[in-house]
């Protein structure tokens, strides 16, 4: 009589990684932001795919080192072919980032295909046309004949 073969349990597979979430919950500093890259880049390295969750509720009242901050993390998660996505944004915040041109360009996903500092990074154009009465710079006005003086 043939003995049966005892089955092996499945191994479990390991729970998939957490999404990356950075919560800033103090005012930030001109002198901090090199240190929340840092931890925005080991964050994304051990998260599941995705964009990371910037949670900004507790920055307290927006100004410019927080908006240098938020741009500079999404570079930061546009080289690791990342987003980045904003929690918890107070109505200041979400109008400065508004007037700044700044709130599509820090919610967008990361640009594919375009290299980190190619200005896509932050919905950049790289070209355009010279505003109103001011001149396209490169660019020479020719003279011709018969044409008036200024």
């Amino acid at each position: 009589m043939a003995r049966p073969e005892s089955e092996k349990p499945p191994t479990p597979s390991p729970p998939p990684p957490s999404p990356a979430v950075l919560v800033l919950d103090r005012p930030v500093t001109r002198a901090e932001v090199e240190r929340l890259c840092e931890r925005l880049s080991a964050l994304a390295r051990r998260a599941g795919p995705g964009p990371v969750t910037v949670d900004v509720g507790g920055v307290g009242r927006p100004d410019l080192a927080v908006l240098e901050a938020l741009a500079r993390l999404r570079l930061t998660a546009d080289r690791l072919g990342r987003g980045i996505q904003l929690r918890n944004a107070c109505g200041e915040l979400r109008r400065l980032l508004a007037w700044t041109g700044l709130d599509e360009a820090l919610t967008a996903p990361a640009a594919p295909g375009h290299p980190p500092g190619s200005g896509h990074a932050l919905g950049l154009e790289l070209g355009g046309e010279a505003e109103q009465r001011e001149e396209a710079l490169g660019v020479q006005e020719g003279v011709e004949p018969g044409d008036p003086a200024p």
